[in-house]
């Protein structure tokens, strides 16, 4: 059968203390949101609806930014009235027949497998709904059964006697029932209970009433199935998110120096033999190949790593390709569109921007390259920099193969260095440079004999602070 997902997201979440409406906080580098809708995706639906009560434009922006924005409705709920009231107001839109998944914003890790199971072997005459056991249960709703262990209702916390408030088993909120069940119920929903909301959980009971099945599905990872009410929990479900990825892995035979301290907030493939220091955080998608060694505090986002490629400490990498054996950092500083070939040495305190450098070359400290080809095996003296940018354009510097550049040399752009030329340290070369030859840019030194400096005469402390 078709399906259709909704996911409740119109709660005010006014315990976060933002005016970001609280789907949108990030957990693992994106929203919590579209951790949900990334899972929906995989389940081939039907259509998907977003109930949402204020910041449409910013769920619009999200949904756009993560490519999810041509597959959404999004449906306002002016007033919170409940979960039963929000799903009620998507029904007009749910195409007849369908079966429907109710999921919740704020529930950002659940697991494909557990939603697959939910909808494809769940039977599709029933009502179907997930539930987990907590030590402490306290504020959830509670699963009551029967003797024969079947679930006759659904209580609220606040609404549960002192036996039901023993129960362990509650509600997580996710239901998945046929539409013309949900048709026919909705409508009978009162609010007479304890927070005066039309609580969804109450068409289990009506169910029960009729003769239908209502069937549980039991997490057995409770904390996937859990919400996020405020910046707290948001902190924990990361740790706990971020641990469960070190834990895989570490499963592939990856070494991380502390899985407690490795965040990933994105995809990431990694080879074999690859060490990871502390801190190191992982962003968008990146690739690791064979061999690779991340040192402490390094950050990295899409960024390609060839084998054996050492990335030093404290080092930040965005957009950038390093080739094998290559070695970044420490310090160092790689912007989108680096690329660096083979056995390259890019030192502390090197910026690399949309620059391409050749198998062999070494830049090992402060130095600026931007818009520029370097030929294989040059070397880039201290403190060079490439003058790319004249207040108007950016221009490019070409640098042949085997070049010399001396310490403390700028290139003005445009401007060519022709292979195995060298070009003198302090230098400032604004015309192009043959090959094999030696460039000189400097003014002359001069020495003045006999010279003393002029000293100008102190002036005392308590007159230098009345003035």
């Amino acid at each position: 059968m078709a399906l259709s997902v909704v996911i409740l997201a119109a709660g005010q979440g006014r315990r976060m203390q933002s005016s970001l409406p609280k789907p949108l906080h990030l957990l693992a580098g994106k929203p919590m949101l579209m951790h949900v809708l990334e899972a929906v995706d995989q389940l081939g639906t039907d259509e998907v609806f977003v109930v949402y009560s204020n910041g449409l434009e910013a769920y619009e922006n999200a949904c756009k930014n993560s490519g999810f924005d041509n597959n959404i409705s999004f449906i306002y709920q002016e007033k919170q009235l409940g979960t039963g009231h929000a799903v009620h107001q998507v029904l007009p839109h749910v195409n007849p027949g369908n079966q429907v998944l109710v999921l919740f914003a704020d529930v950002p890790l659940l697991p494909i497998s557990l939603l697959q199971e939910l909808v494809n072997t769940q039977r599709h005459d029933t009502v179907s709904v997930v539930t987990t056991e907590l030590d402490d249960p306290s504020g959830f709703g509670r699963i009551v059964r029967d003797q024969n262990r079947q679930i006759v209702s659904i209580v609220e916390h606040k609404d549960s006697s002192d036996l039901e408030l023993a129960i362990n088993e509650i509600n997580t909120g996710i239901m998945r029932l046929p539409e013309p069940y949900l048709s026919k119920w909705l409508p009978q929903l009162t609010n007479e209970n304890a927070q005066g909301e039309y609580y969804l959980t109450d068409v289990v009971a009506l169910a029960v009433a009729e003769g239908i099945a209502v069937e549980g599905l039991v997490a057995e990872d409770s904390q996937s199935v859990l919400g996020v009410n405020d910046r707290t929990q948001l902190a924990q479900m990361e740790r706990y998110y971020q641990l469960s990825l070190a834990e895989d892995l570490l499963n592939q035979g990856i070494s991380l120096a502390d899985p407690h301290r490795f965040d990933c907030r994105g995809d990431v493939e990694i080879g074999k033999d690859v060490f990871i220091d502390v801190g190191v955080i992982l962003e968008g998608t990146n690739k690791v190949g064979d061999g690779c060694h991340i040192g402490p505090h390094v950050v990295m986002k899409n960024v390609t790593l060839g084998d054996n490629v050492r990335i030093e400490a404290f080092s930040l990498l965005d957009g950038a390709v390093v080739g094998n054996r290559s070695i970044v950092g420490p310090y160092a500083r790689l912007r989108p569109y680096s690329h660096l070939g083979e056995d390259v040495k890019v030192g502390n305190f090197v910026e690399i921007k949309k620059s391409t450098l050749a198998a062999g070359v070494k830049a090992n400290h402060l130095s600026y390259i931007g818009d520029a080809q370097v030929g294989a095996g040059s070397n880039i003296g201290a403190g060079t920099i490439t003058c790319n940018y004249d207040g108007k354009n950016k221009h490019i510097t070409e640098i042949g193969k085997g070049v010399f550049v001396g310490s403390n040399s700028s290139f003005v752009a445009p401007v060519s260095i022709g292979e195995g030329a060298t070009v003198a340290a302090g230098s400032v070369i604004t015309d192009n440079v043959p090959a094999n030859t030696l460039a000189i840019a400097r003014n002359r030194q001069q020495l003045v004999a006999d010279w003393q400096a002029k000293v100008s005469e102190r002036v005392p402390l308590e007159q230098e602070e009345s003035t």
